[in-house]
């Protein structure tokens, strides 16, 4: 009987060990099934905080600020001012209407701008932001800068496939950084200028948008020299793309 017992063990332990084997080679489909999911819902359902939120909060209160609270408050794109998401398109991607999710001629003259020295400007679509802002993080190191762009780049795909380009456009406008912890056109427009979005000016639209990526570094209320060059040229790229009219063309 002993005998028995112990001949099992053995045949026992394979048996998990396939049955464990075959749950690892089934992890990544679960969890590619999982992302699908994720973006399928969120097509309809307005999320409630994003991934890059979640991460800013989680590190003020590691850090001891007990009281840190964030500025975000959802709005939908017919409740915002017609001219912001127009001003959002002319300075961060003037090509969001033709692209898939990456404007590879755009991250080509990023890098030949990059090369000459100076600021520099990445090439990402409005619809990579999305993907970043809403689901990952801000990778430090090379390793995790890598496996971001990765998902990044398959977020990007499931995005342009589940979504039409204005739920693309109306959520960047609900979760991009305006300014240090205020998230979103509703919160950037009560912060900055103490009225609704849907009550923004033009020059006030394209402010919003010239403080855009770096919205630690500069003011929307205190634009420096950098912020009111860039708030003009926005505003004439506005014109350029034939203003509302480009987002009332997009499906």
């Amino acid at each position: 009987m002993r005998q028995a017992q112990a001949g099992g063990s053995p045949a026992r332990a394979a048996t998990r060990g396939r049955r464990w084997r075959r749950r690892l080679w089934c992890l990544p489909l679960w969890l590619l099934l999982a992302s699908v999911l994720q973006v399928a819902v969120l097509r309809v359902v307005d999320p409630p905080f994003s991934s890059f939120m979640a991460i800013r909060q989680a590190q003020a209160w590691l850090a001891g600020e007990r009281d840190a609270r964030l500025a975000y408050d959802w709005r939908d794109l017919g409740a915002m001012a017609p001219c912001l998401p127009v001003a959002l398109i002319a300075a961060e991607d003037q090509n969001f209407a033709t692209h898939s999710g990456f404007d590879f001629e755009a991250i080509r003259q990023a890098r030949e701008r990059n090369a000459r020295g100076g600021r520099l400007r990445g090439g990402s679509t409005i619809s990579q932001q999305v993907a970043k802002n809403l689901f990952l993080w801000q990778g430090s190191g090379a390793a995790s800068r890598w496996v971001r762009k990765g998902l990044e780049a398959w977020y990007t795909v499931l995005l342009e496939l589940l979504w039409p380009k204005r739920r693309i456009l109306e959520v960047y406008a609900n979760v991009a950084e305006f300014g240090d912890g205020v998230y979103g056109a509703q919160a950037a427009a009560r912060r900055f200028f103490g009225r609704d979005a849907s009550a923004l000016t033009h020059t006030q639209c394209a402010r919003l948008a010239a403080v855009l990526p770096s919205p630690r570094r500069y003011s929307a209320t205190r634009p420096g020299p950098y912020v009111q060059r860039r708030t003009a040229a926005i505003e004439r790229n506005m014109r350029q793309i034939g203003g509302t009219a480009y987002v009332e063309a997009l499906d």
